[in-house]
């Protein structure tokens, strides 16, 4: 398999998309990775599986529809395996594991499959003390984004999951790429409140467009870099609820197709007045892991 992903909107040709089969029983809170899941928990309202799987068939059905070669892992009895984002990313022809949460690291080992078909010079693994998910990590070309938390407090938010360290890290292997880090807002306990990866508050769509939520980034000055990127006409910006129902967390299929959750009216309308065609899906199950469609798909190849 000859990786390629330079960007976040080309044509889409193979994907690894999670899976919620055997997902297991529900978590204690203390098992819990993020406070989104743990409101659930509390009230309990956390998402069946059998709702979650039909809705990542949903998603799969899209993306046949649409001609992609779409890879599932193999299923792990009683264990999450829907965010597949999160367990490594592709950038140019590297594929690189993500150094995660422990209590994951048998995930990656599922898609052993898809590793198989890649070239073992082109598998990365980061220092261990790189801390990364997909999820905080946007080729763009010329440009990798990459949400990270710098505070001192690190270590105390389970929801800071990208360090400084693995910024570096990824300088080292792109020389020629342009790494910009953005500052993002944690919280333990308040969802609405927590941006856990960048593409929770930011995300590129279409040939020049961008989701995003200022709320989201501790530092003001770094939100206004990306707007002045993109250009303010070409912002499409979205409130702390949009942002805790995870509206800038779509899926691109191509810069004229997206895959986005059905209720979120008002951001598919204004992807449709883009003239992109807004292929809905129901996955508000999958949301109140605060996770959407970019979190449970791992982009292999684009155009």
């Amino acid at each position: 398999m000859k990786l390629h992903i330079n960007n976040e909107t080309s044509r889409l040709r193979a994907v690894v998309l999670g899976t919620a089969k055997s997902i297991g029983p529900i978590p204690t809170l203390e098992e819990a990775y993020d406070p989104k899941s743990k409101e659930h928990i509390l009230a309990n309202t956390y998402p069946k599986e059998e709702d979650m799987v039909e809705e990542m068939e949903a998603v799969a059905e899209v993306l046949k529809k649409y001609d992609v070669t779409v890879y599932r892992p193999e299923i792990i009895q009683d264990y999450n395996q829907i965010f597949t984002r999160d367990i490594a990313f592709v950038i140019d022809d590297k594929f690189i594991k993500s150094n995660i949460l422990p209590d994951r690291d048998q995930e990656i080992e599922a898609i052993d499959h898809v590793l198989k078909q890649i070239d073992p010079e082109n598998i990365i693994q980061l220092p261990e003390e790189a801390h990364i998910e997909g999820g905080d990590v946007m080729p763009m070309g010329d440009y990798i984004f990459v949400g990270t938390y710098k505070g001192k407090d690190y270590k105390d938010f389970i929801t800071a999951r990208t360090n400084i360290q693995a910024v570096e890290a990824l300088k080292k292997i792109f020389p020629e790429k342009k790494v910009i880090s953005f500052s993002l807002k944690k919280s333990n306990t308040i969802a609405k409140d927590n941006a856990l990866h960048l593409d929770c508050c930011f995300q590129p769509v279409g040939k020049n467009k961008a989701i995003i939520y200022k709320g989201g980034f501790l530092i003001e000055s770094e939100y206004e870099w990306l707007v002045n990127f993109f250009g303010k006409d070409n912002v499409y910006e979205i409130s702390r609820d949009e942002m805790y129902h995870m509206n800038s967390n779509i899926f691109s299929i191509s810069e004229d197709v997206v895959i986005s959750e059905k209720n979120f009216t008002r951001l598919n309308t204004w992807l449709r007045e883009q003239g992109i065609t807004v292929e809905e899906v129901p996955y508000a199950e999958i949301s109140k892991q605060e996770g959407l469609l970019r979190c449970s798909t791992l982009p292999l190849i684009r155009d």
